[in-house]
């Protein structure tokens, strides 16, 4: 059979490791298809592997390179919660102990990075020795050269000479108390002086942003060159992590190097993916519509990332079309003006009618909308508005095909939102949505309720998570294996009802606060009270 890994074509120069090179394995946590379709992945791949000093071996849950004997590091990138499962079983089969502090000088520094990692490291803090926080743009060079200051040290001179890095987080580094063992966080406090207090997260502010460093018919997108065109969102919807995590917003340079990258990504494929939270929000969009609108470019699949709703014009959708697209994404969040306000969704809803004629008239055959249930201030009431906002699309652009993909609000670390839980009424309001819209004919796709609260624990979990989710991997990935979990380490951490469902005070010690997102959460405690003239009573 042939490795996935002879399908590859790569847009980089791999260096020859030199004699002392470190001998490092970089992991996903999932299957060769998806990890390798991971642009974060195949960028933080490509800049280890370009660099002499290092000698790379990649290891998937299904397939991996020739992997050293003793490696020195093991990095893991880490874009979906669940994924720590794999994260755990890779660990094993490597014969590296699970649990951080089980490991000696003869073991591998475990480090990890990504979206998730990124955002709250806190439950998975006793699996991995150090985190990358923010963006590897800036941290990779960094840890990899404070690495080779202590190369031959022990253990604990490594991790602290590495904890003083800026973005490096070192989680042993930090005593965590508690205010009873299944009370709230009492403080988290460096274990002595020459720890920085907070670690910052690290932000690229460069106009060259990432894209593909390999194309391959294996992946779960066969044969796209992925180009990140922006970062961050500057629509700073007040429960988004893709937005107040990630700021601030950048946009890459279209002549010096989207353009550069696309062409040489066009000479080993003809499918583009222009990524990014908002792609048609780069200021020289329509510049680089009329760019790849060139005869030479006929031939060029291009998919779009979801873009702002307002920038869904005709000529976009005609551009689409002649480049094979079929539907375009746009995430409305609900149908309620009251509610997008609430969110701070710059958006009205003859706006997002108008992008369903526009999607029509180009000659678009579906159009997919992202909504949520459960934000903070909704009512019922609201939820029957989106309901009408839908038949009105239909009625608008009749013969387009509207799927409404709706997820329940989910708080997220480093946002406005994040003292806010999951709203229990979100269930029954997912089911009265697909009642309705299905018997009018529109395909309505719910994200699982139950993944929403396994998400909430998840994004909002302390380090003490660790030991329930070591327990939850035996017994599987239901909501159910997680009560299950809580049950039996009752009274060694606060329950469910706590992480997920209670609505937090703006004075408690939050799981990260010793980690400096974008915004200091003075500024987010603003923004949240901006959402709402009035004080939303508890609850909601």
């Amino acid at each position: 059979m042939t490795s996935p890994f002879s399908s590859e074509r790569l847009l980089f120069t791999p260096a020859t490791p030199q004699a002392d090179a470190i001998p490092l394995i970089f992991a996903f946590p999932n299957e060769y298809s998806v990890g390798i379709t991971s642009l974060g992945y195949q960028v933080v791949w490509a800049t280890l592997a370009a660099r002499s000093d290092l000698d790379v071996a990649r290891l998937f849950t299904d397939i991996h390179e020739p992997l050293p004997a003793n490696p020195e590091l093991l990095g893991f990138s880490m874009s979906w919660e669940l994924d720590y499962v794999n994260i755990l079983g890779v660990l094993e089969s490597l014969e590296i102990p699970i649990w951080s502090r089980e490991r000696s000088h003869s073991h591998p520094i475990v480090f990890g990075g990504g979206p998730v990692l990124t955002a709250n490291p806190e439950p998975y803090a006793e699996f991995f020795d150090v985190f990358l926080l923010g963006d590897g743009e800036i941290l990779l060079d960094a840890f990899i050269h404070a690495y080779q200051e202590v190369r031959h040290a022990d253990r604990d001179t490594q991790l602290k000479h590495l904890a003083r890095v800026p973005g490096i987080y070192v989680p042993s580094m930090y005593q965590v108390t508690y205010q009873s063992p299944d009370g709230a966080i009492a403080s988290i406090t460096p274990i002595d002086a020459t720890i920085p207090a907070q670690v910052q997260k690290q932000t690229y502010r460069g106009n060259t942003l990432s894209a593909s460093s390999v194309v391959t018919e294996k992946a779960a997108w066969e044969n796209i060159f992925m180009v990140e065109v922006v970062r961050s969102c500057p629509e700073m919807c007040r429960f988004c992590l893709a937005s107040y995590l990630t700021l601030p917003f950048r946009v890459a340079d279209v002549e010096d190097s989207l353009i550069p990258a696309i062409e040489q990504g066009l000479t080993v494929t003809n499918r583009l993916g222009l990524l990014g939270a908002s792609v048609t929000q780069h200021p020289e969009f329509e510049s680089l519509l009329d760019h790849l609108n060139q005869p030479q470019f006929d031939d060029v699949r291009i998919s779009l990332s979801s873009v702002r709703t307002n920038t869904v014009t005709e000529k976009l959708t005609r551009t689409l079309v002649k480049h094979d697209a079929k539907s375009i994404t746009i995430a409305v969040e609900s149908g309620s003006d009251r509610v997008r306000k609430i969110v701070n969704k710059k958006l009205e809803t003859d706006e997002i009618v108008q992008a369903a004629v526009n999607a029509k008239a180009g000659g678009l055959n579906s159009l997919k909308l992202y909504g949520m249930v459960g934000i903070p201030g909704e009512e019922s009431e609201d939820v029957e508005q989106t309901v009408a906002m839908m038949r009105s699309l239909k009625k608008a652009a009749p013969g387009l095909r509207l799927t409404l993909g709706c997820s329940t609000f989910v708080p997220k670390s480093h946002t406005p939102f994040q003292w806010f839980g999951v709203n229990p009424q979100a269930e029954k309001r997912l089911q009265s949505l697909q009642k309705q819209l299905r018997s009018n004919g529109i395909d309505f796709r719910p994200e699982s309720y139950n993944w929403s609260v396994i998400q909430a624990l998840l994004s909002r979990g302390d380090r003490r998570l660790s030991k329930l989710l070591e327990l939850t991997r035996h017994y599987g990935d239901s909501l159910g294996s997680y009560r299950r979990a809580f049950k039996e380490l009752k009274g060694q951490l606060p329950d469910l009802n706590d992480y997920v469902f209670d609505r937090w005070t703006v004075d408690r010690v939050l799981p990260w606060s010793h980690l400096q997102g974008a915004l200091p959460q003075s500024t987010l405690e603003k923004h949240m009270a901006s959402s709402f003239p009035e004080p939303l009573a508890v609850g909601h």
